[in-house]
Formats: structure tokens, sequence, C-alpha cells
């Protein structure tokens, strides 16, 4: 093996197809210190672009394309990427040699996993669902190993390479600092908070609900802590003011993109988690083991995240709101039936703790080191 191994991590267009290949590089940095070399080939986008920055990870962009399964002009523009990014995705794999390649799965992985099977490059493919993406469907074929979150997702994907692994978690989401929440967002200790999650991207409809019962909220006493994605948070914030609501001391505090440690410090101040039912805020949540009510994103691909959310209901992890359901008052029951009951909310906690393996990266690092060796 060359001196300093190298791995290419591929993904991107959101958090939850960008963050694991961050906890799988600390992992292998941490077991193999001799020094280990990165680069990440994907989509480019502020949330990969900021996190690959934010690690020292250098970072190369292709184009990327999907089919939707819907009537789009944007699929005509698409087929025309793909093959562009493939070619990109060559000659970024030329120019680095690396070792071994981990992709996250989605469209931003397609052209480098093909690019590393023509070059007979050692792959490990990881999905995250509890269903299995089209385009993990299609890459299984190619990849030498294959990892899973769910046992649910084994079905789609052969057999003799697919290992049960988990979601990967970044280091710094377990090692979250109650009074760092308080100093960042000027909140208060003394008041039970609610945090909300829209994913790396920010969620739309959790951005207008609670803009709608952000009064009652506070009224009630219960303060927000509420994540909105860079393209929502100068209209919310100004929203906000115009409600004549004090940022940080009144009782809400927005912030557009948490950072890992801020997330870990959010969800250690939390009463009660709403997020959206994405692999990686489950996987973050349930490291924490938070009381939260799930919000699936009705047009998630393959509807991916209501299966994850009622897989966690199943065994009473969590609540399930459908968006067509995510109405001020039923949202306001479920946030007052769970703060009423801290032994409900233990409960659920340690239910949905079920849903993190805290040695997933590790495994999957071992994976890639074990290839690099081969």
């Amino acid at each position: 093996m060359k001196k300093n191994p190298r791995v290419v991590l591929a993904g991107g267009v959101s958090g939850g197809h960008t963050f694991p290949l961050i906890a799988v590089a600390q992992s292998l940095q941490k077991k193999y210190p001799g020094g280990i070399e990165y680069l990440f080939i994907g989509s480019k986008g502020p949330v990969e672009s900021e996190a690959m920055a934010q690690q020292g990870i250098p970072a190369k962009y292709v184009l990327t394309g999907k089919w939707r399964r819907y009537f789009s002009l944007q699929n005509v523009i698409d087929l025309f990427k793909i093959p562009l990014g493939f070619f990109q995705a060559l000659w970024y794999l030329f120019l680095f040699l690396p070792d071994a390649v981990f992709a996250k799965g989605g469209s931003a992985s397609v052209p480098v996993v093909l690019a590393a099977w023509l070059y007979r490059i050692p792959i490990i493919i990881h999905d995250s669902d509890a269903t299995v993406g089209y385009a993990n469907r299609f890459l299984a074929r190619f990849a030498t190993r294959i990892a899973i979150a769910y046992p649910s997702a084994r079905e789609f994907l052969p057999e003799k390479k697919t290992a049960l692994t988990g979601n990967p978690v970044r280091q710094e989401i377990t090692q979250g600092n109650k009074e760092r929440a308080l100093l960042l967002s000027g909140l208060s200790s003394e008041k039970p908070t609610l945090l909300v999650i829209g994913g790396s991207l920010g969620a739309t409809v959790l951005n207008e609900i609670i803009l709608k019962a952000l009064p009652e909220l506070l009224a009630k006493g219960i303060q927000v802590y509420h994540q909105t994605g860079k393209e929502h948070f100068e209209a919310i914030k100004n929203a906000v003011i115009e409600y004549k609501i004090t940022l940080g001391s009144g009782g809400y505090f927005p912030k557009d993109l948490l950072t890992a440690e801020e997330l870990a410090d959010a969800l250690s101040l939390a009463s009660v988690v709403l997020s959206r039912s994405g692999a990686g805020s489950v996987s973050d949540i349930a490291a924490n083991k938070k009381a939260t009510i799930l919000v699936p994103f009705a047009a998630a691909a393959n509807d991916e995240q209501r299966l994850n959310a009622y897989e966690i209901a199943k065994i009473g992890g969590a609540l399930v709101l459908e968006e067509a359901n995510l109405v001020e008052h039923i949202l306001l029951e479920k946030i007052d039936e769970l703060l009423a009951s801290p032994e409900l909310r233990q409960s659920m906690g340690e239910k949905m703790s079920a849903f993190y393996h805290p040695d997933a990266a590790d495994a999957i690092a071992e994976g890639l080191y074990s290839l690099m060796n081969r």
C-alpha cells in the first residue's frame, strides 16, 4: 500500500448525503492517524462546500443530474449534465489516484462511482433510509461493498455484499453543551425549549407553521430554537421582528445553518424536537435521545422520509404528523402533550436511540481500510 493512502468521498446536495462522509473520514483519521489524504468529489452547494471547508478536506465539483418521475424540462437538461459529470469525475480520479471511494448515494454520487468502477477502484456505498434510493439501487451493481442503516433496505440490494452498519454520525453530535447553546441563543435555562430542524436546507412547511404558532408558543412559556435554512433565514427573521419579538431574549432564536457543534448544543438544550425525518436528522436526534415530532417531507424520493418516520413511530420513538395534518392547533396539542409528561419524553428518547449506531462510522472506516490493503 502507498505510504499515504487516499480516499475519495462522493456525495453532496444535502446534509444527509454529506455529513456521513465527514463522520467516516473522522473515524478513519482517528483509527489510522498515519496520514490519510481525502478528496471530496460531488455537487457544489452551501452545505457540502462549507462542511468540507470546515474539515479541511479539498473539494472538486462535478455536474450532477437526476431523473424526475414527473414531467420537467429539467430532465432534458440533466441528460446532458450526467455524461459531463462522468468525464469530470474520470479526470479528478485520474489526478488523485485514490485507494478507495466512499459514496453516500444520491445523484451526486453517480458519476464518481461509475468513474471509479471503470478504474477498478474499490467502492463502498451507503444508504441511510428505510428504503433504498434509485441512485443506490443502480450503483449497487458497481459497488464492492454496501452499507445500510435500516434492515428493510436489504431487500433492494445484493445480499452477499450488503452489511447493516447504521448511519454514521459526526463525532461532535454526541458532545453537546447546554451552556454554549444558551450563550449563543440568549434563551433561558428556566423554560422548555422546542428545537425546530428543517434539515440542512431548511423546510418551508416547518418554517411556516412555526411562524403561525410562535405567538401562542411564547405565550405558553415555550421558547423556540429554530434552524431555518440559509434561503429562508432573512425572511423569517424579519417576520419575527414584525411580531415585535426580541430575538434571543424574547424566547425565539433563529439560525440559518447549524455547525455540528451548534446542532449538538441545541439538541442538549431541547425539551422537544420538531423535525423532518431525513435519515441524517433522525440519527442526530437519536444520538441525543430526544422526544421528537417528525414531519415527513411529502415529496421525498421513494417516500423515504415517511417510511423512516413510521419505522420509528412503530416502536414508540416519535410522534408523526403528516404535512396534510400540520396545522397550528394539532401541533400545539402534540407539543403540550410531550411537555406535560417528562416520563413520556424520556421513554420516547430511549426508544428513538435504537436508531443511533455509535459504531457505524467505525465499521465503514474499517471496511474502507481493508479494501485499501487488499
